[in-house]
């Protein structure tokens, strides 16, 4: 008889084990460090930023660093827009540096790329990514 309930009692404990509240998966919270940002003037409207961090998800969030530190950069000079040239990103020990080429200019520049200065900083101030 203690055979037959065997069965029984086993499927009324996994039962039981599908009735209780299952945690979610925990994310791992996006906590970056902005290590710095250097600004290097190349030509009258071209300009390099250096940037590093630790913390990064992927090249993206380098290359938004870097968005982020021209947005200001043209609105401290003046201007209001950014062309995107070109931005390479690496990562070393878990050290991300990114090498970012932007121009500036006061009107909306020609290409797919260009950014508007005042928009990007307010969504970096919203995201907590630094500015120059």
């Amino acid at each position: 008889m203690a055979v037959g309930l065997r069965p029984a009692l086993v499927c009324g404990a996994m039962a039981l084990g599908a009735c209780t509240p299952q945690t979610p998966p925990t994310q791992d919270t996006f906590r970056p460090v902005y290590i710095g940002l250097e600004t290097r003037k190349l030509d009258n409207d071209l300009v390099n930023f250096l940037v590093e961090m630790k913390g990064a998800r992927t090249g993206a969030d380098v290359a938004e660093y870097a968005k982020c530190a021209a947005a200001q950069y043209a609105l401290i000079r003046g201007f209001g827009f950014a062309r995107h040239v070109r931005t390479s990103v690496d990562n070393k020990g878990g050290i991300w540096s990114g090498d970012a080429v932007y121009t500036v200019s006061p009107a909306l520049p020609q290409g797919v790329r260009t950014i508007d200065a005042e928009v990007v900083v307010e969504n970096c101030r919203d995201q907590g990514i630094p500015t120059v």
